[in-house]
């Protein structure tokens, strides 16, 4: 195990100016987008020349900058990642923060030595998952805002990694990587950096479709999560193992940047000082936070609790508060319209008959600077006093002299423009040492520096060409998959001869009688597949432990996984089982088709989000590496996986497992699930996706399997609509669908 490093305050930068004003606040590193390929797409976000200003200012003051390339990629994205880091790169960027698993074996390949930190978006919410990301390349995690303070020591503990999590700032409702809220309402996908907050607006529950609301008027923004403020519980946070602290708030302003991380600022040297037993919170501190923003108060998260209604905000935001003008007006003067300076020691040297000499040493760093001769005075000789004065004119340089001699050999006379001028240059040569310590040469990168955009010429760039794809795919008969939630919708896919694989719901067939199930659809000729949870943290791993007989002895022939880090479970637990991808797993480019494939993959599932025709370089990935993949043709989208519960939140905790209705302001009514077993809710789509009717672009994909994901649907229902899919895709009948109300999802319209 590693020495723990000294703790890090990492700042949010939507802006230049937002970045001054963290490194004067007191922030040690700072993470910051580019104009591409950033989880807060309206931000400020930097061009190419103020992003590499941003990383020469950063260290010039002795601070790192992390730069977001933490949206997922498309395709054609993936070929244009090269070109797009290389200046960064050779500026000295310190570390990405990335989400995209094509993107991070992509980077981790062709930029050696940058820092490789998985973003909050990947939803690593054990250890589990942070040793299969070490294992990728990654130096740092940054786990789900959901985990305990005990499951970070324990990543910390089992795999040494730099462990980053957030201290204060705005709170998703979702498990980060796992909202598609906002993608399926509008188009704009939090996964790309534009989510809409649709968890900030208002909404009715009822018990029932149509029944009576049970939230009450005034309390209807029951998504809306209080921002999150960890002063109170800063040394147990530091103590699990956290090395980096880290502010939420890119899309704040400057003023509100340098006022959060004064405080922390504050806080984080009073625990280094005087460590658990000496360290205390002001309670005016508090206020001036809430003063910069107040959602409905504050809340300490998820580090010592699961989950709790007192987490919510509840009522709408005011529109209207009273400002902090004093405090405002102070953090402008202080932080924001101030620049920071660096301490310069500096020593000058005049003689007769030799340069002007002028040596500058800020920390471990030393330049000197030779000028013009002196001459011999006539009239009035230059003084020591004379050059340390007109030398100490520091101006809008980003140094300060602490300390600065002259010595002056004789009667000398020497301009007082030649003093100005070396000053100059000396300033100039010392900025250019300080940074010199982060620049790099570029790599070698073959055909990547022309770029690539997709197919075979995209799998040779990023090394992960594959086997040749099998001329034989999509001539061959599709098959249909179902996903069970319970006992009708199974009964349902039994009888449907065109199914060929179901994947029965972990959390909704009992584990006791998991061996009776598979030996049912064994017996009808069908494979059998236990599909996991979406988050897999200490509710699941002690389900699996309990229940690991059963697992072992039911007869599955394969677990669907949902959540990344579940592969890193079965390995180290020597569950010897065949493994295949979910959609939630996403697979957006051929980069995170072969990492998947490495992963031994027995099949993937296409995303979400993508359209048609961003899925066919998906779809010919998975050709290329001879690894079958299946498209979701119907079903209800998981909008979001939470760890909160609407029935907690509305009417108390039942233990139960339940089905409630979310009314939103449109009167589209939300289903919301709580899946007791592995303590989490999923918010699905108000209506079914469907692509029947889509035969022809479906076929075109050649997806080896069509899924079919049932949730909500009772038994006849579920019979409906196999029957239908299997006339028109299987056995190429006109057969009209039993439902009239459905969306084609993204497969038309894709996301920006």
């Amino acid at each position: 195990m590693k020495e723990k490093k000294r703790a890090e305050l990492l700042a949010p930068a939507g802006s230049f100016a937002s970045l001054k004003a963290a490194v004067a606040a007191g922030a040690d590193a700072v993470y910051m987008g580019g104009a591409r390929f950033g989880a807060r797409a309206y931000a400020q976000n930097a061009d190419q020349d103020e992003m590499i200003a941003a990383i020469e200012y950063a260290h010039l003051h002795g601070c790192r900058l992390y730069m977001t390339v933490n949206t997922l990629f498309k395709e054609n994205e993936l070929g244009e990642l090269y070109e797009y880091l290389l200046p960064y790169y050779k500026a000295g960027l310190d570390g990405v923060i990335v989400q995209d698993l094509g993107a991070l074996s992509f980077i981790r390949e062709h930029f050696p030595g940058i820092e490789l930190h998985a973003s909050t978006q990947m939803t690593i919410t054990s250890v589990y998952g942070a040793k299969e990301l070490k294992r990728l390349g990654c130096c740092r995690v940054v786990p789900a805002r959901e985990v305990s303070l005990e499951e970070i020591r324990r990543i910390y503990d089992e795999t040494g990694m730099d462990i980053e999590t957030f201290v204060h700032g705005a709170l998703c409702y979702c498990y980060s990587g796992q909202c598609l809220m906002s993608s399926l309402i509008g188009g704009r996908s939090g996964n790309r950096g534009r989510c809409a907050q649709p968890c900030r607006l208002p909404y009715r529950v009822y018990e029932q479709e149509n029944g009576t609301a049970v939230n009450k008027e005034d309390q209807k923004c029951v998504l809306s999560m209080k921002d999150l403020c960890t002063l109170d519980i800063l040394p147990q946070i530091l103590e699990a193992g956290v090395f980096s602290l880290k502010i939420e708030g890119r899309m704040k302003s400057p003023r509100y940047t340098a006022g959060v991380v004064r405080i922390y600022r504050k806080y984080l040297d009073r625990y280094l000082e005087y460590g658990s037993e000496g360290y205390y919170v002001e309670p005016e501190d508090k206020k001036e936070l809430l003063d910069l923003f107040d959602r409905g108060g504050f809340t300490s998260g998820y580090y010592t609790r699961h989950n709790g209604r007192d987490m919510i905000a509840l009522k709408e935001k005011p529109e209207f508060r009273e400002t902090n003008k004093e405090l405002f007006d102070f953090l402008d003067r202080e932080y924001v319209e101030t620049e920071k300076k660096e301490p310069v020691e500096g020593y000058a040297y005049l003689a007769e008959g030799l340069p002007f000499v002028l040596t500058l040493t800020c920390g471990d760093i030393s330049v000197t600077v030779s000028g013009q001769e002196p001459q011999a005075a006539k009239n009035q000789p230059m003084t020591r006093e004379k050059v340390i004065r007109q030398l100490g004119k520091t101006g809008a340089t980003a140094f300060e002299f602490t300390e600065l001699e002259a010595e002056v050999c004789g009667a000398l006379f020497l301009p007082v423009q030649a003093l100005n001028e070396l000053r100059r240059e000396g300033f100039e040569a010392l900025t250019e040492a300080i940074q010199n310590q982060w620049r790099r040469k570029a790599p070698e990168a073959g055909e990547v520096q022309n770029g690539a955009d997709s197919g075979e010429k995209s799998s040779r760039a990023a090394g992960c060409a594959g086997p040749v794809p099998d001329e034989s795919a999509g001539k061959r008969p599709m098959y249909l998959t179902v996903s069970a939630e319970t006992g009708d919708q199974l009964s349902a896919a039994l009888a449907v001869p065109e199914v060929r694989r179901i994947c029965l719901d972990a959390s909704s067939f009992q584990p006791e009688r998991w061996a009776e199930f598979v030996q049912l659809i064994h017996q009808a000729g069908k494979e059998c597949y236990l599909t996991l949870p979406h988050i897999f943290r200490t509710h699941a791993i002690g389900f699996f432990r309990t229940y690991r007989s059963c697992l072992e002895l039911a007869g599955f022939d394969g677990l669907l996984i949902r959540a990344f880090e579940e592969i890193q479970w079965m390995r180290e637990e020597q569950i010897s089982f065949s493994a295949s991808f979910d959609a939630s797993v996403y697979a957006w480019n051929h980069g995170a088709v072969h990492t998947l494939k490495e992963e031994q993959a027995a099949f993937i599932t296409a995303p979400w989000e993508l359209n048609s025709r961003e899925l066919e370089p998906v779809f010919e990935a998975c050709r290329r590496e001879g690894l079958p993949a299946e498209l979701i043709v119907y079903g209800r989208a998981p909008m979001m996986v939470s760890a909160q519960c609407i029935t907690k939140t509305v009417k108390g905790c039942s233990k139960c497992p339940s089905l409630l209705w979310m009314k939103d302001r449109t009167g589209a009514r939300l289903p919301v699930q709580n899946h007791c077993a592995f303590c989490y809710n999923t918010i699905l789509n108000p209506l079914p996706v469907s692509l029947h009717g889509c035969a022809d672009s479906v076929k075109r994909l050649a997806p080896e399997g069509l899924r079919l994901c049932f949730t909500i649907e009772t038994g006849e229902e579920t019979k409906a609509v196999l029957n239908a899919f299997a006339a028109e895709f299987i056995r190429g009948e006109n057969a009209e669908p039993p439902f009239t109300e459905f969306t084609r999802g993204h497969f038309r319209r894709g996301v920006e």
